[in-house]
């Protein structure tokens, strides 16, 4: 008999147990992670054409490209090494949108903003932002204008001064 009633209380414990777990379960949905839309400029060299049909190699040639990125609290970083990934899908590619990004060992370090002036601090181990005017006068401008699409940036600058020069 003392056998017979330690074997049900066990089963009322267990069964005790097995309901208060299930109410304190979380049966929610998973929550999305917030997300913001940004834009990345590439190129278009159909845009960039003078009247006799000569590339400028200049901002004119820029097309903003949305993508969607999760909000942090670095969104301006965030943004710029998407766009140094250089991922442009078929449709972009099919329009004409093109981007020498991404460049081999090139990567943002830092960013800091005061008085309107962002500075970007990059890697370039290889000097992959160097080379002829009309490629790194490209390069630089999509880094520049994709930073200044966000609020309170003026300038951009660069560290070191040696990028972006041919």
């Amino acid at each position: 008999m003392k056998k017979l009633l330690i074997v049900v209380v066990i089963i009322i414990i267990a069964i005790a147990g097995w309901f208060i777990f299930r109410n304190f379960q979380d049966t929610s949905e998973p929550t999305a992670t917030p997300m913001r839309t940004v834009k990345l400029f590439y190129y278009n060299p159909e845009n960039d054409k003078d009247s006799t049909g000569n590339l400028q190699c200049t901002e004119q040639g820029l097309s903003p490209i949305e993508r969607e990125i999760p909000i942090t609290q670095t969104p301006i970083q965030d943004t710029i090494r998407l766009l140094l990934k250089g991922e442009i899908n078929a449709k972009e590619h099919i329009s004409g949108i093109t981007t020498e990004f991404p460049l081999e060992g090139f990567v943002l370090m830092a960013a800091s903003l005061r008085d309107e002036v962002l500075t970007l601090a990059f890697y370039d181990p290889s000097n992959r932002t160097s080379g002829g005017s009309c490629r790194v006068n490209i390069l630089r401008a999509q880094v520049e204008a994709t930073a200044k699409q966000f609020p309170g940036i003026k300038e951009v600058r660069f560290s070191p001064e040696s990028l972006f020069q041919p």
